[in-house]
């Protein structure tokens, strides 16, 4: 069957879901709520016209200070539907009971290929340390957006590093397990960047099966995204800009390679949701963890 789809918020994610669910076969119709003139999709003028087009599946990219509302809204509009809110959840902890449908946060770094064999291949192994870090420079993120005037650059819109690059939280207690304890945390803003909002975090503890550290910056000139795993007769290191996994294991080295586009976690986690395959994906029980976990961070 042919789903019905809405989006709501268009800023650069909301039109890349656009752009990626356009070309899916079973999609009917994609709907956008926003304030924005768009060309060749059907714009929704009031939110209280949901019922009448009545969505099979709704993807929440507003600004993260507008998801809460967002998804209140639906949850108290309609029923069995699958709601796709883009990562993080809220900006902060907020209850909201969800009943009546199907909530996924988007941390679509569970379906990178990368993740996925991290997370099988460390089953049952021993690990001594897991070591994360995602660098970037927040002024080169978005084509024709001033960085300062972004969502990003804002913590009343959500911004700042803990929660923009909470992917790397996610996937930690994905594949390692709960964070179990924070021995030390810094999250500052240390650079000259025009931003209100922490560009900086270093977070070091334990999960129920091995200890971490976490390093996040918005400033630096130098891309990385690195996982690098220690364990009991192997090391290991992931690379998910060169989409490389390094692995020294019994004295033996070898390079594993993947080839995937920058849109591929997107139309992956589009194409399990479409057909209510939910078993990677991220909950909203799971959601709601990680902005706890953040608020102690913080804290």
């Amino acid at each position: 069957m042919k789903k019905i789809i809405l989006i709501i918020g268009y800023g650069s994610i909301g039109k890349r879901h656009a752009k990626i669910l356009k070309k899916f076969n079973n999609v009917k119709k994609i709907y956008v709520y926003t304030k924005q003139k768009i060309e060749g999709l059907s714009k929704l003028q009031n939110l209280n016209q949901i019922k009448k087009i009545n969505p099979d599946y709704i993807i929440i990219s507003s600004k993260t200070s507008e998801h809460y509302k967002h998804l209140n809204f639906i949850e108290k509009k309609l029923s069995k539907k699958t709601i796709l809110v883009e990562k993080p959840l809220f900006n902060n902890y907020k209850k909201l009971k969800i009943k009546n449908n199907k909530v996924i946060v988007g941390y679509n770094l569970r379906f990178h290929p990368i993740i996925h064999f991290l997370k099988k291949y460390i089953e049952r192994k021993k690990i001594y340390s897991v070591n994360i870090s995602c660098e970037s420079y927040l002024p080169k993120w978005r084509k024709n957006i001033v960085y300062s005037n972004s969502n990003s650059a804002k913590k009343k819109y959500g911004g700042g590093v803990l929660l923009e690059l909470s992917h790397e939280l996610d996937y930690l207690q994905w594949i390692f397990s709960n964070v179990k304890k924070i021995n030390y945390a810094i999250v500052k803003k240390i650079s000259n960047l025009k931003i209100d909002t922490e560009d900086f975090a270093v977070i070091g503890g334990r999960t129920k099966i091995t200890n971490f550290h976490v390093s996040l910056n918005f400033f630096s000139l130098h891309a990385q995204r690195k996982i690098l795993v220690n364990g009991n007769n192997f090391s290991l290191e992931a690379d998910l800009i060169k989409n490389t996994i390094k692995i020294i294991e019994n004295n033996r080295k070898k390079i594993k390679k993947f080839k995937i586009n920058n849109n591929y976690t997107y139309i992956q986690q589009h194409r399990l949701l479409l057909n209510n395959d939910f078993k990677n994906a991220c909950t909203y029980s799971e959601g709601i963890k990680l902005i706890k976990l953040i608020k102690k961070i913080k804290n």
